[in-house]
């Protein structure tokens, strides 16, 4: 049964580890802009994702059976604290990757403010007095 627990933190480490990977794959293809590419690592990170959780109930599941019968080894310890570990890395990718997503988006915000600031100053006008103005569409010419 210890040698069963072992196998499935184990398991469970290279499933992190892999997470791991993923998310600074996920980094780059945020910075990079690439669209495409960056749904189909999502779609593989969500499937990972869900793999690690089944893992982990397992994981839980052979834990507890393992701590009701005997103490558990100092391995599977060592394995646990190896999986906190690498679980912390990913914890700390995944904020830095939803930080880098907020500033793409505050960037495209910003982007798209210039451009209607600068249609805006192509539209200008002035009035009698020398007052700028916007150019109001729709009106025809008035005589």
């Amino acid at each position: 049964m210890t040698t069963s627990l072992e196998n499935a933190i184990s398991k469970q480490l290279e499933l992190l580890c892999e997470l791991k990977v993923v998310l600074e794959q996920e980094l780059h293809l945020i910075s990079s802009r690439e669209p495409e590419t960056l749904m189909q690592l999502l779609q593989d990170k969500e499937a990972l994702l869900a793999n690690i959780e089944s893992q982990d109930q397992a994981v839980e599941i052979m834990h507890k059976r393992v701590s009701e019968q005997s103490e558990i080894p100092d391995s599977c310890n060592a394995l646990l604290d190896d999986c906190k570990k690498v679980l912390g890395e990913c914890k700390y990718l995944t904020a830095i990757n939803a930080k880098s997503v907020e500033h793409g988006q505050l960037r495209l915000v910003h982007l798209r403010n210039m451009m209607m600031e600068l249609r805006a100053k192509e539209s200008m006008t002035y009035d009698r007095a020398g007052r700028p103005r916007g150019e109001s569409s729709g009106k025809g010419i008035s005589a």
